[in-house]
Formats: C-alpha cells, sequence, structure tokens
C-alpha cells in the first residue's frame, strides 16, 4: 500500500478548517509511518479532502486505474448554508454535487458522529467512519510566554478581559452574535481571527462588520504560531458557530488550556460535556453569562479536562486510528 495525498484545490481551502486536516494529515501519516508516496503513479490509495471539479476527475482517474479513493467528507449541506453569497439557494445542488464526490470513495471519513449521520441521512451508499481531524497537541499547548506576546502585540494591557474567536466573516459561524455580545460587553477586548473573500460575503453582513463597537479587533486571518500565542494570552475562546462538521479551532484552544465556550448544537453531542470541557450557549446573552463566570472563577479543572480530550485527538492518535481503518477496508488491497 502507498499513499497519495491529492492537494487540488488546497491552495483555495489552505486558510480553512480543510486546509488543517490537509496538513493534519501530512503529519499523522508521517508521524505513523504509514507508507507514504509522492508520485502518483506509485499510489495505491488516494486521499481527496475537497469537492471541486479537479477532485472528483482526480477520484475518477484513480478508481479507473485500480486505486483506492478515501474520501474525507468535510461538507455538508448543512454548513454550507448561511456562508456565502447564494449558498442557501445552491445548497440543495451543492448536497447533491458532494454525494456524488463522495461516492466515489471507496470509503469516506467524516470527523464526528454527527456528520456521519448527516451524510448516512443522505443515502450514501459507501462505508462511512468518524474519525476526528485531530490536533497538534505538541504545538498547540499552554505557554505563558507566548501569550505575553499576544497581549504585547496588541497592546493589551494585563488586567484587560480578552475574547478570542476564529473563522470565516460569515452568518454561520455567528459573527452577529459576536459583534452584539461585544456590544453588551464594552468593558471587555474582543477579537476575531479570519477573514475570508469579501467579495463572497453577503452585503448585509458586511456592513454590520463595517459598524463594529470599538472593543472589537478583526486580527484577519494570521499564521498558526501567532493563533497559538492568542489562545494562550486570551481569557476565553467563545466559538459562536451555528453548525459545523466538528471545529478544529475548538480542539485547538482546548489543547492550549483556554476556558471555552461553544454554542450548544448537536455536533458536540457526546464528546463535549458542558462544565466539564467546555460551557455550553443557547443564545448571545448565555454566551456572556458564561464569559462572567469564566472572569470570576477557576477553570483550571475544566481546562484540564478539555486538554485531556484534545490529547486523545492528537496527530498520533488519530493517524493510528486512520490506519486501523485501512485495515479494516483493506485500502491495501489495490
Amino acid at each position: 500500500m502507498k499513499i497519495y495525498l491529492y492537494k487540488g484545490g488546497l491552495s483555495v481551502v489552505r486558510k480553512s478548517g480543510v486546509g488543517s486536516a490537509v496538513r493534519h494529515q501530512e503529519q499523522m501519516l508521517s508521524e505513523t509511518g504509514a507508507p507514504v508516496t509522492e508520485h502518483w503513479k506509485e499510489a495505491t490509495a488516494v486521499h481527496i479532502n475537497t469537492v471541486f471539479p479537479d477532485s472528483f476527475l482526480a477520484a475518477y482517474l484513480a478508481k479507473k486505474q485500480g486505486k483506492k479513493v478515501i474520501y474525507y467528507g468535510h461538507s455538508t449541506r448543512e454548513d454550507f448554508r448561511n456562508s456565502f453569497i447564494g449558498s442557501n439557494r445552491m445548497a440543495p445542488l451543492f448536497k447533491k454535487w458532494i454525494c456524488r464526490c463522495y461516492e466515489m470513495g471507496d470509503v469516506i471519513l467524516t470527523p464526528t458522529e454527527y456528520s456521519r449521520r448527516l451524510l448516512e441521512g443522505y443515502g450514501i451508499r459507501k462505508p462511512i467512519y468518524s474519525i476526528t481531524n485531530g490536533v497538534d497537541t505538541e504545538f498547540f499547548r499552554a505557554d505563558k510566554e507566548a501569550g505575553k506576546r499576544f497581549r504585547e502585540r496588541y497592546q493589551i494591557p494585563a488586567q484587560k478581559k480578552v475574547v478570542i474567536s476564529a473563522g470565516h466573516l460569515i452568518r454561520r459561524k455567528g459573527i452577529i452574535d459576536f459583534l452584539n455580545l461585544a456590544s453588551a460587553m464594552p468593558e471587555t477586548l474582543f477579537i476575531w481571527f479570519g477573514g475570508g473573500n469579501c467579495w463572497a460575503v453577503p452585503q448585509d453582513i458586511r456592513k454590520v462588520i463595517q459598524k463594529k463597537p470599538d472593543n472589537v479587533l478583526f486580527a484577519g486571518y494570521v499564521n498558526p504560531q501567532e493563533l497559538k500565542e492568542a489562545y494562550c494570552g486570551a481569557d476565553a475562546f467563545a466559538f459562536f458557530s451555528y453548525e459545523e462538521t466538528e471545529g478544529i479551532v475548538v480542539l485547538e484552544a482546548l489543547s492550549c488550556e483556554v476556558p471555552v465556550v461553544v454554542r450548544d448544537i448537536p455536533v458536540y453531542e457526546g464528546w463535549l460535556q458542558d462544565g466539564i470541557h467546555v460551557y455550553k450557549a443557547s443564545g448571545t446573552c448565555d454566551f456572556g453569562r458564561k464569559l462572567e463566570k469564566i472572569f470570576s472563577g477557576s477553570c483550571a479543572e475544566m481546562t484540564g479536562a478539555g486538554r485531556r480530550l484534545a490529547e486523545e485527538r492528537g496527530i498520533y492518535q488519530t493517524g493510528m486510528r486512520l490506519n486501523e481503518i485501512y485495515q479494516t477496508e483493506k485500502l491495501g488491497d489495490a
């Protein structure tokens, strides 16, 4: 068995969770000693992570050549909605397209049990496994000096409370709730990391962003080192997203032992426990109450539990689980 990691379209998704997932796959294949090749001709199995036309053609070609296809189901109709201009109208067509793509796989891998159930509900007839995207717990870990660099970079006083979030500036990620909460907590600094293609963001979202409160900073896309420093220097990480297939940034925050508040949505059921690993919030006001709770007391027990959960989803552990799936599905028998 020789595995080829197809990277067509990676430049488009490099700054997204899919881009992070591809980098994690490279790392886990390396750490577990999986037989990887840089040459298509040598491959007996191909990893595909995107649903662009070139990816569909790559899967088709691989099948014609007798190679096994491992298709990662990162996208769903549900998380396509409320994203970019026209996404809601296009969602039914998008669902049909991703089903065609995923059906090209000999096996489909998706990050959580929640996303696995969604894909099964689409009527996909191929084996579907849930396997976390993983997190680099050696890199994303608590680091006081890194936290100091973050506060120095943004000139944040030591006593100032800071809440960070991350993701594309789209409705689904909860950007409106983020701004509304910032307005309700003017003494707290709110920083959003990440951006996206402004031309694809609906006009109403752009208008809301332009009228941001004074205590909001949009930091844009930053490299992993700067994001790690932000996790380590913030008082809380708040993830307002309404729909996810996992949420790699949540795993990164847990790994850095920063208190985390997430929206109480189905994707977190069964693995993120409220009050144990994170706080879950049902609305903007609830997010505010949970953040005040974090500010007023110690969260050492919760952040410790969050770190242990992240370690269970570390790169090496996830790579070993991936190898188990290869063996179960006999993906080396090309």
